[in-house]
């Protein structure tokens, strides 16, 4: 077992939406800044979660406008998250099993950081192995539909 913890691999700095920001809003900050996702927070409540996946699966490749879409309509509300003692090779199996690749790391009822599987990656390159299963899981899905 590693002994990193969650703490010292997440980003303490987490860019957070509102859930009234359009999609528009949402897409240009994740571009701008190079990031997956956003956290959606009401105040110092989380709500909610929208990745770069939702943006394109639930408004681009539905044809909707994202000038008119919220974020609140399509984040993902049930978030999966971790607390920043935890060991970092939990964080990595909570991804797998999960099939997500960003986890808010949580205290105390506040969102303290996030955690993703790059992150991960680059930290404990022995982490590879694990985390490789989640990544071709979904290049597997690209190769059936691309034929």
């Amino acid at each position: 077992m590693s002994s990193t913890l969650v703490k010292d691999v997440m980003n303490p700095q987490v860019v957070v939406a509102k859930s009234s920001a359009t999609i528009k809003e949402a897409a240009r900050l994740m571009s701008q800044l190079r990031i997956g996702c956003l956290i959606v927070m009401d105040e110092d409540k989380l709500l909610g979660i929208v990745t770069e996946s939702d943006i394109i699966g639930k408004v681009v490749a539905r044809n909707k406008d994202p000038e008119k879409i919220t974020v609140e309509e399509i984040m993902s509300g049930k978030v999966i998250s971790i607390e920043p003692d935890k060991d970092l090779e939990e964080a990595a199996e909570i991804m797998v099993q999960n099939k997500i690749k960003r986890l808010p790391v949580m205290e105390g009822g506040k969102v303290v950081g996030i955690i993703t599987a790059t992150d991960i990656i680059s930290y404990e390159p022995k982490m590879i192995e694990s985390l490789s299963e989640l990544f071709s899981m979904k290049s597997q899905i690209g190769r059936t539909i691309a034929g």
